[in-house]
């Protein structure tokens, strides 16, 4: 079994892993029973990682959503359908391998499924761009959202990038076209829509595929108009103030529930969802078939309306010392 990474502030739970993987040696090389003591330490070292995970900030929140080993869109893909045929191509000569779809069954119900899609090592990544997508593969996300308008098939979308990509070649390919047609387009799709974050979401890559009836999110994921990072180098001209920064953007699901961006909040397993994906998949199995079932009973009209009115509630702001201080430490 491959050992899990622990972010910076798991370092207390290091030695107690290192001694429930010795006693885990223990057991195998020998027949003495181990049970007990084994029993204890994970029972402790679970009390930790459960205090640790209770109190995150905002900028630790984005260590746990970028965690090489937290699940991807695949990953859940795999682990939530029952049949599952992933479609290639945006029919305009590209195929971009950071946006990924396809058709699928959850249970009785067919379904399109689609989203960003990062790699589990640097090669991976490399390939899959680091899950930032190309106007080709927000074309090809709205390819596949036609489709399941055509044969009225519920969309289930899965947001997980830092950005749409910012190079050269992307914006001679229209990137910002492409993501505004997503946008505008997505108002208009008759069936059910779902997206739900599952790692970062980032920027307009993140909303190029999250105009949604219903937007889910899990606890430890973040999701904001620009990454820490380069708000800070905007505002402060230092990317030493991310912390800051992520504090002041709102970028966390406690955050964004309370401003009326999110619909619902996801619970994560002790330590994140990388440490316990099977858990994770089937929490977000529940709630997606929990909430196809409540857009079911609309009618398309009233889908669409409530939609648009979702939307146009957006934009509440912050005004005050509060905000100041945020902003000017």
């Amino acid at each position: 079994m491959a050992r899990r990474a622990l972010l910076e502030f798991e370092k207390p739970l290091v030695e107690l892993e290192e001694q429930i993987e010795q006693i885990r040696q223990l057991a195998r090389d020998s027949e003495v029973d181990v049970s007990q003591q084994l029993l204890q330490l994970e029972t402790l070292a679970s009390r930790r990682r459960e205090e640790i995970f209770r109190s995150l900030t905002p900028a630790q929140k984005i260590k746990v959503a970028r965690h090489p080993q937290r699940p991807s869109t695949l990953d859940y893909i795999q682990l939530i359908t029952d049949a599952w045929l992933e479609l290639h191509g945006d029919r305009r000569g590209s195929d971009d391998k950071a946006l990924v779809g396809g058709v699928g069954r959850i249970g009785d119900q067919p379904v399109v499924l689609l989203g960003h899609q990062k790699g589990r090592d640097t090669k991976e990544n490399v390939a899959r761009n680091f899950g930032m997508a190309s106007p080709g593969g927000y074309r090809k996300a709205m390819r596949l959202m036609e489709h399941a308008d055509r044969f009225r098939l519920p969309i289930l979308s899965f947001i997980d990038t830092p950005g749409a990509y910012a190079g050269v070649l992307a914006e001679e390919q229209g990137q910002g076209e492409a993501i505004a047609v997503n946008l505008r387009e997505m108002f208009r799709l008759r069936v059910p829509i779902i997206a739900t974050v599952i790692g970062e979401g980032g920027s307009g890559g993140a909303l190029g595929i999250g105009v949604a009836d219903r937007l889910l999110m899990f606890e430890h994921s973040v999701y904001t108009v620009a990454s820490p990072e380069a708000c800070a180098s905007i505002l402060w001209r230092d990317a030493a103030k991310a912390s800051v920064a992520a504090e002041a953007l709102k970028i966390t699901a406690a955050d964004l529930i309370q401003l009326g961006v999110l619909d619902t909040v996801l619970p994560e397993p002790s330590g994140g969802n990388h440490w316990a994906p099977l858990e994770a998949a089937e929490t977000l199995k529940q709630a997606l078939l929990a909430n196809l079932a409540e857009l079911g009973t609309l009618s398309e009209r009233e889908r669409l309306e409530q939609r648009y009115t979702k939307y146009r509630q957006m934009g509440r702001f912050l005004e005050g010392a509060a905000t100041e201080t945020a902003l000017h430490p």
